[in-house]
């Protein structure tokens, strides 16, 4: 006869399968604890927008309101509540449905960096980054591709010669010709300036560092400073703070545009920063190609 403890006693399998039961719930409840959490700030961030809107709509209707209520100050009043219901519907209206975070972004491009950096390796070239104009038509990125020397002394190719992966020259291997990360970012500056890329290196210079901060977010500062021939960059809060990884956004999004603004070959040099500067990039032209003076 079987005691009570033997007959209320589980079958090993049964207590396994309840356990694994368990944890597979534990499992799924942190999954969406994590999306959630991952959620909150970009729910956050178009919570603060929309607020704004609608503060913005607000004044605009009491503005309005007040212009029919007190007849001295209407054409004041009208003219604020035109304001604000213009701000408040733009505001609302702009307001981003999805924020990628800087971790997301720096992930992302991980990869990139990685085969980047294995192909240099694996073809033993220097650590030269040149960001020259091309002839490749390719819809959506910029006409520059990123040159790699094999050898430092190496001549930059002619944009002819960017067509292909591997540059050679009389069967010499010269080096390899890759599409800069940031080469579909180029197109969307030009789309989202107010004039037209400017040919002077000290104003082109101001919209680079503009659209590094204000247009794509992906510094929180930068400040150029402009000589003949070459202008320096410290970059202050990055997206992408690791400085040395094979052809990092930031610098490439500057060697993408003035090579491509100036028309001119770009020598790239990337050196950590003192204090709160992350990073400071430097990039160097030959003037002389450019028909402009670097502070015209």
């Amino acid at each position: 006869m079987r005691s009570d403890t033997e007959t209320e006693r589980e079958p090993p399998e049964v207590a396994a399968a309840a356990t694994s039961d368990d944890s597979t719930e534990s499992a799924d409840r942190l999954a969406d604890e994590n999306r959630r959490l991952r959620a909150e700030p970009s729910r956050g961030r178009r919570a603060t927008y929309r607020y704004t809107a609608l503060g913005l709509f607000g004044l605009g209707v009491v503005a309005v309101l007040g212009a029919v209520a007190f007849p001295d100050s209407r054409d004041v009043l009208f003219a604020l509540g035109g304001t604000g219901l213009f701000a408040g519907v733009l505001t609302y209206s702009l307001t981003s449905e999805r924020f990628v975070t800087a971790t997301v972004a720096d992930r992302m491009y991980a990869p990139l960096a990685e085969t980047g950096a294995e192909l240099a390796a694996e073809r033993d070239l220097t650590d030269r980054r040149v960001y020259a104009p091309a002839r490749i038509d390719a819809p959506g990125f910029a006409p520059v591709r990123l040159f790699v020397p094999r050898h430092a002394d190496d001549a930059i190719p002619d944009p002819d010669e960017l067509d292909s992966l591997f540059v050679t020259d009389d069967g010499r291997e010269r080096g390899v010709a890759l599409p800069p990360s940031a080469g579909a970012l180029y197109p969307e500056f030009e789309r989202e300036l107010v004039d037209s890329v400017a040919e002077r290196p000290s104003t082109l210079a101001v919209q680079l560092t503009d659209a590094l901060v204000d247009g794509f977010e992906l510094a929180s500062s930068a400040t150029p400073d402009v000589e003949r021939g070459r202008v320096t960059v410290e970059i202050e809060g990055s997206a992408y703070p690791d400085p040395d990884r094979f052809d990092n956004p930031i610098p490439s999004f500057l060697g993408v545009g003035f090579a491509a603004g100036l028309d001119a070959p770009v020598t790239t040099a990337v050196a950590v920063g003192d204090g709160a500067t992350d990073f400071v990039v430097t990039c160097e032209w030959d003037p002389d190609e450019t028909g402009t003076e670097a502070t015209a």
